[in-house]
């Protein structure tokens, strides 16, 4: 992972943040707060190292946390757990499918917000929790199996406008002779 992708990482990581802690449309309509961290650590278990792992997880972390009631580094577990165990099995995981994407967001989204509120309760921080937490549960993680796919497209339109393309296959060809003189 070269320094530009890291910066868009977290730049991208702290927009998230922002959009989900200024823009409350959408929990107006369905009385759940969008989290889409858990998603950018999908795409960031599966096209990152280690180094880029932690820094979202950490960074995400402690922005959530510090506009949310959460107690400050409560997120950061949760969210660097679900992306070392994709990252360690990357190599056995379709990155590149769609449907594959989905599940580990579904999967991450859903094991996020759980491991969480179990923090939460050996904290005694006292989280709300009644039958509305499990609606706020599944949309939450619908919605992040939903944005998991788009993260792998919006990086790789960023890539694709700000890093420097591949040269194109000359026609001279190495094991080629030329002779020079006169």
């Amino acid at each position: 992972m070269n320094r530009f992708n890291a910066i868009t990482l977290l730049v991208v990581t702290y927009l998230v943040v922002w959009v989900q802690a200024t823009f409350n449309e959408f929990r107006d309509l369905t009385g759940v707060q969008l989290d889409l961290l858990p998603s950018l650590v999908v795409y960031t278990a599966l096209r990152s190292n280690l180094g880029g792992l932690i820094s979202v997880a950490v960074f995400g972390g402690l922005l959530f946390d510090s506009v949310s009631a959460n107690p400050l580094g409560v997120t950061m577990l949760p969210l660097f757990v679900g992306g070392s165990l994709i990252q360690q099995a990357r190599e056995f995981i379709l990155r590149e499918q769609a449907y594959a994407q989905m599940i580990l967001g579904l999967a991450t989204s859903a094991a996020v917000p759980l491991v969480s509120l179990l923090i939460l309760i050996n904290v005694d921080a006292k989280p709300l929790i009644g039958w509305f937490s499990l609606w706020q549960w599944l949309v939450t993680s619908v919605m992040g199996a939903a944005f998991t796919p788009l993260w792998f497209r919006i990086f790789d339109a960023i890539a694709l406008v700000l890093n420097y393309r591949p040269v194109g296959q000359s026609s001279f060809r190495p094991d080629r002779e030329i002779k020079r003189g006169r």
